[in-house]
């Protein structure tokens, strides 16, 4: 320990001394710079004055021992040299005190260069006069080198001394304090009792440790806490530098933008290429705060960019990515809805419109009275059903909670049904059939009435002349499956995803002639995520179509409502 401190304290003390020598010496060559500079540059104006007013004669007739002057044209062409012949001289076009006097505005430039030795050092002022030729001066002063040289002497002399006196002073030192700073238990600051002048500094570092402590524990609470906030966010979350490197990204950024988990300190171009990404970070790194709905991967988000200002100046920017690709397709479904559902009732209420005015202006003759109130009628109910659907579907939307949910038996619901339409059936000339077995479930039976309705009702219209539809119901452990199979028109292969689309038909014209609202199948699979049913679809062109619904027995009405 005494070694150490004696080393230390003699070092020090050694270093200071040299370092005081060298900024000593460094400020006076900085010095003696400075003059030489300020006389050169008087001597520069001067001498440009004189070659002003007379010209070459004028340079001639100078007579200055220790500066060079030399007279170079606008080209660079030396015109006049003190110490050389001008003709032979190089061109001084690339001299960087006479491209800085051509080049600035106030017409002045300087440099400094070094001899090959480094023992001494020219300095060079130009000035451009106003033929645009330039003036230069020079003078060689002494290096910082130079100058320790020439005080070599003195400064061993000195060093010698200091380091005598240096190494005296620090070995008492050292004995002095070496023995009661060994004897400190750092552990425990207000333990130690030997070193009374150091009871202050213990003192606080008592408290400091202690404070310390606390912080430190406090700090990774909340650095665990919020970390595990950001990695859990479903929205993704990226912090960027002023530069638009990534300072922080959570997972679902990472996961939204395709980037590595390495990625922090590159570029947020350089991770994801998106061009409307590309303008929300210029805007936001710009100080101005953006808001974009953006296409990534197939998916839409909404990026929120605002820029980190704490004060004037942009720090960074926070990046916030927020999925809407459910919103927007709500809001499309809910457009094409609004589109589809005015088409639909446009047209039935022109032909009642039509047939109405027909009968108003008494154009009808009395026979024709009765098809054309049947026409009416046949419209209307047509506008009946419509409006129906549209009502059960606006209830399925808004939840099943209030629905009355009970135990019943979905072959009893499947039976009725299917008497129901046995008339239906036989007018179209096709032949329904049922084979079931008792299977008690949870269900809103009116719901469950509409499923089984529009799925059979859709087989009856869909199919052809002399045609069967067949429907089953079987009871397993846990769940209830209903089919409904057909012999009718089928599905093409690239449509069976939009059939349960609300308004989406098939075949448009057989639907017209049917009088089917395109509603059917949509709420077919509204009732069915009311119930966590699962649907299943096969069909195959011109060979009929197979519905299948798989229903759990049990669900728990509170979840039901909850959704």
């Amino acid at each position: 320990m005494k070694k150490h401190i004696f080393r230390a304290m003699f070092y020090m003390a050694i270093g200071i001394l040299l370092v005081s020598f060298a900024l000593s010496i460094a400020l006076l060559n900085e010095h003696d710079s400075a003059v030489s500079r300020a006389e050169l540059r008087s001597e520069l104006e001067l001498i440009a004055e004189g070659v002003q007013l007379e010209g070459k004669p004028y340079l001639k007739n100078l007579n200055i021992d220790d500066t060079r002057i030399t007279w170079v044209a606008g080209d660079g062409t030396v015109r006049y040299d003190s110490v050389k012949n001008a003709s032979r001289m190089a061109n001084h076009a690339d001299r960087e005190e006479i491209r800085r006097a051509l080049q600035s505005a106030n017409g002045y430039g300087e440099s400094t260069r070094y001899s090959d030795t480094m023992m001494s050092r020219y300095l060079y002022c130009a000035k451009r006069l106003d033929d645009g030729s330039v003036i230069r001066v020079s003078r060689g002063t002494n290096t910082v080198l130079a100058m320790t040289i020439t005080m070599i002497q003195p400064i061993c002399i000195v060093l010698l001394a200091a380091t005598v006196f240096a190494a005296i002073l620090s070995n008492r030192l050292s004995r002095k304090i070496v023995e009661p700073i060994n004897c400190l238990n750092l552990e425990d600051p207000l333990a130690n009792e030997q070193y009374d002048e150091l009871a202050p500094l213990l003192r606080r570092m008592d408290r400091q440790q202690h404070q310390l402590r606390r912080q430190e524990s406090e700090l990774n609470q909340r650095q665990e806490e919020l970390d595990t906030i950001i990695d859990n966010m479903y929205e993704g979350l990226v912090l960027l530098g002023n530069h638009g490197n990534i300072v922080s990204i959570n997972n679902a950024a990472l996961r939204i933008l395709g980037a590595d988990p390495d990625c922090v300190g590159k570029n947020i171009l350089a991770v994801n290429r998106n061009v409307d990404l590309q303008m929300s970070v210029s805007d936001a790194l710009g100080g101005t705060e953006s808001d974009k709905i953006v296409r990534i991967g197939g998916a839409v988000y909404q990026i929120t960019a605002s820029p980190v200002q704490p004060g004037h100046e942009v720090r960074g920017a926070a990046l916030m990515l927020i999925d809407v690709t459910e919103k927007e397709k709500s809001e499309q479904v809910r457009r094409e809805f609004s589109a589809n559902v005015s088409h639909e009732l446009r047209t039935p209420l022109h032909s009642i419109s039509g047939y109405a005015e027909l009968l108003k202006s008494g154009m009808v003759r009395g026979g024709d009275v009765q098809p054309f109130a049947a026409k009416i009628y046949q419209e209307a109910q047509r506008m009946i059903r419509l409006v129906e659907d549209i009502i059960n579907l606006s209830h399925l939307d808004e939840g099943a909670g209030e629905m009355g949910w009970a135990e019943a038996d979905l072959s009893e619901i499947v039976r009725q049904t299917v008497e129901r339409l046995q008339e239906t059936a036989a007018a179209k000339n096709v032949t329904i059939s049922f084979d079931g077995e008792p299977a008690r479930l949870d269900c809103i039976a009116h719901l469950m009435q509409e499923i089984v309705y529009n799925l059979c009702d859709n087989a009856i219209k869909y199919n052809k002349d002399g045609g069967t539809v067949h429907v089953t119901v079987r009871n397993k452990k846990e769940k209830v499956i209903l089919n409904v199979k057909d012999t009718g028109i089928g599905i093409p292969e690239d449509q069976q995803g939009r059939v349960f689309e609300r308004f989406y038909r098939v075949d448009k014209s057989r639907s017209k002639e049917v009088g089917g609202t395109g509603l059917g199948l949509s709420i077919v699979k509204h009732a069915a995520l009311v119930h966590r049913a699962k649907i299943d679809l096969k069909s195959k062109p011109g060979s009929g179509t197979m519905i299948k619904i798989v229903f759990p027995k049990h669900i728990p009405i509170k979840n039901v409502a909850a959704s």
